[in-house]
């Protein structure tokens, strides 16, 4: 068997440089997230609502971020909307527990990269984190 196929998948696209900001009010979910994408390849930091995913961004550039849908105070779309007006350059990946068709063509109109429903694997999570490093390239 080789190296490959017995050790977690790799995140090729990522570099060093990569940010990536995780928005999600729960802790599980964060936890995993960062689990999956923290290590050589990129630089994760993790905020627990939307307020917080802001004023973050207001002081740092990130890549990519990964964010949740319903979240007390300020819901994902607000966010989302926020993110795009303010800081196009970033991607966002919309992850949610209540997959709904109408939020779906909410997030892809606000400019949304992808939609994952959760639970989401750490393959499809690297995938789509590639995806959006290569589109915003």
């Amino acid at each position: 068997m080789d190296k490959a196929s017995t050790t977690k998948p790799e995140v090729i696209e990522m570099s060093e440089k990569t940010r990536i900001l995780i928005v999600d009010d729960e802790e599980i979910v964060r936890l995993c997230l960062v689990r999956t994408l923290a290590g050589k390849h990129c630089n994760v930091e993790v905020v627990g609502n939307g307020h917080e995913a802001l004023a973050l961004m207001g002081r740092e550039q990130f890549d990519v971020v990964l964010l949740d849908v319903r979240m007390p105070g300020m819901d994902g779309m607000t966010v989302l909307k926020t993110i795009k007006e303010k800081w196009p350059e970033s991607e966002v990946i919309i992850i949610t527990g209540y997959p709904e068709i109408e939020s779906a063509k909410e997030a892809v109109t606000l400019g949304a990269y992808d939609y994952l429903a959760k639970p989401v694997g750490p393959d499809e999570i690297i995938d789509a984190a590639n995806g959006a490093l290569l589109h915003k390239r």
